[in-house]
């Protein structure tokens, strides 16, 4: 738990005895000559979120937060200065070198039992939190014309099979003018795959082809990729691809391109309206954590909510992927030492270091990665941002890792806390992670966004209560109540634990799934574009 000064005066939060900086909670920041309960004074204006120097802090010496350097000082600052990127100089990258693999046995966590949500069973084993067709496209050649068609969908057919909560197009910007071939191409290709392979969309395949792209449906899925229900044996059995061809003799203008989708469609819809929701364990859960417009209270109330709830999913036998690899890339020597074995701690190390090469190939490294919107809300620089983002991971060994666009399935993994490495971007990352496999998902933000996903629900916490009254719409949960005093990392941990539940089972829709908030897919592709 921080250290947090006494309510009745102005507030901040220091994370680690050792450090030497605290952060401001008080709604609008504080003005100069404030005091704190222990005596500090502000000797000028600091904005909430923002760090104040908590003793004098001599030019050169570094400025701790979490416990950790997050920089050196460019100037003396007395106690009490305002402390920001302006006056820091940040550290250089930890080396992938010499690392600790494995050192840390994580703390044993007691089996939690008896825990279930309704869902939907899948063939291949995994259960779905939601029943929808999803329609892959292979090309973005097609999404004008299945944007179309799914609006007709919906309103036509849909009405008809109630148990089928929702019709999705899986439009992307790849399939032609890319180097096909390319080493790199297998990132967007295997992850449109394994996103049409999602356990929400209960093994119904659907696709949408131009007919001359590059990426040929058979290359997208090709036989022995998917299985389909066989009704007769309840078991797995190959599936033909069912392919809409936008280029075939058979269609003469628009509409017979809009009547051949519909009709494929009604096939798929009517065998997902056979599904029913069905008692499973949480185990059954496979939940993708992420963080985006992040803030200073980040790390200290939203993100180690997630992190309390993802040990709690773990004891559950329950799946939690953390993502992001400039946003954890700083504390590897952290992530190396819970590793489960040094296999998995090798693993990640080879998804830093591939990803350092890719930053450098653009001239780019991690610091580009802090945005505006992170600066005015406290954070310096991405070791700072690093270092809370890193606590959404709770306290569990890590026993797996995924490569961009692999999915747990493929990888043959089914249960604990799993490094699936993505860019950070919030449409990325959340792309990715669907292509993991990803039932339900958690996204923390301090900034605000409205940030949603048509093809899997997603819970927002927000990290300061501001916020939450503010976008008290958009919000699920308020973790801005730790910093307050209302409310123990503790209570909110388990407050998102029980609303997961309730989500996934469908009692309750996330804001996002209320107001039909729904980001689009973003493939990532280095592989070149010809």
């Amino acid at each position: 738990m921080p250290e947090t000064s006494d309510q009745r005066q102005p507030l901040f939060v220091r994370m680690h005895p050792t450090d030497n900086v605290a952060i401001v909670v008080n709604d609008g920041g504080l003005p100069a000559g404030a005091v704190f309960a222990n005596g500090l004074r502000l000797i000028q204006a600091v904005p909430q979120g923002h760090k104040v120097a908590l003793q004098d802090i001599a030019q050169g010496n570094a400025v701790r937060r979490y416990n950790v350097s997050i920089g050196t000082v460019l100037k003396d600052l007395p106690a009490g200065s305002w402390v920001n990127e302006a006056v820091l100089d940040m550290p250089a990258a930890r080396s992938l070198e010499a690392l600790p693999l494995a050192t840390v046995q994580a703390q044993g966590l007691p089996p939690l039992d008896g825990y279930t949500f309704e869902g939907y069973r899948n063939a291949d084993g995994t259960v779905g939190t939601r029943n929808i067709l999803a329609i892959t496209t292979t090309v973005q050649c097609v999404s004008g014309v299945v944007e179309f068609a799914v609006t007709r969908i919906k309103a036509e057919l849909l009405p008809k099979y109630p148990n089928v909560d929702d019709v999705v197009g899986l439009e992307h910007t790849y399939g032609c003018g890319v180097a096909i071939d390319a080493p790199d191409a297998i990132i967007p290709i295997r992850t449109l795959r394994n996103i049409s392979l999602n356990p929400n969309f209960g093994g119904e395949v659907m696709v949408v082809s131009l007919g001359c792209e590059k990426l040929q449906p058979e290359r997208l899925l090709p036989p022995g990729s998917f299985a389909v229900r066989d009704e007769r044996s309840a078991g797995n059995a190959p599936a033909d691809l069912d392919v809409v061809c936008l280029q075939s003799d058979n269609h003469v203008g628009f509409m017979s391109m809009i009547e051949s989708i519909m009709q494929t469609a009604a096939r798929h819809l009517e065998r997902l309206n056979k599904r029913q929701r069905e008692t499973v364990p949480a185990s059954a859960l496979v939940v993708g954590v992420q963080c985006g417009g992040s803030d200073a209270f980040s790390g200290v109330t939203a993100n180690p909510a997630v992190g309390f709830c993802t040990d709690l999913l773990v004891r559950a036998g329950a799946t939690v992927m953390f993502s992001e690899v400039t946003e954890v890339r700083d504390g590897i020597d952290q992530l190396t030492s819970r590793a489960s074995t040094p296999e998995v701690a090798q693993a990640m190390i080879r998804e830093m270091a591939w990803y350092d090469a890719y930053l450098a190939k653009g001239s780019a490294d991690r610091s580009a990665n802090t945005t505006p919107g992170n600066k005015k809300g406290g954070l310096s620089n991405i070791v700072e941002k690093a270092m809370g983002s890193i606590v959404k991971s709770g306290s569990a060994a890590i026993s797996g890792v995924l490569s961009p666009g692999e999915s747990l399935r493929g990888k043959g993994i089914s249960s604990g806390l799993i490094y699936a490495a993505t860019p950070a971007s919030d449409f990325v990352c959340g792309t990715l992670q669907l292509a993991a496999g990803m039932n339900l998902h958690v996204f923390t933000t301090g900034r605000g966004t409205p940030y949603g996903l048509a093809e899997c629900p997603v819970i927002k916490v927000a990290t300061r209560s501001d916020l939450a009254r503010r976008w008290h719409d958009l919000m699920d949960v308020n973790a801005g109540r730790i910093a307050e005093g209302s409310a123990s990392i503790e209570d909110v941990g388990w407050e998102l634990f029980q609303l997961m539940l309730d989500v996934a089972s469908g009692r309750k829709k996330t804001w996002a799934e209320h107001w039909q908030l729904h980001n689009a897919l973003v493939l990532f592709n280095p592989a070149p574009i010809t």
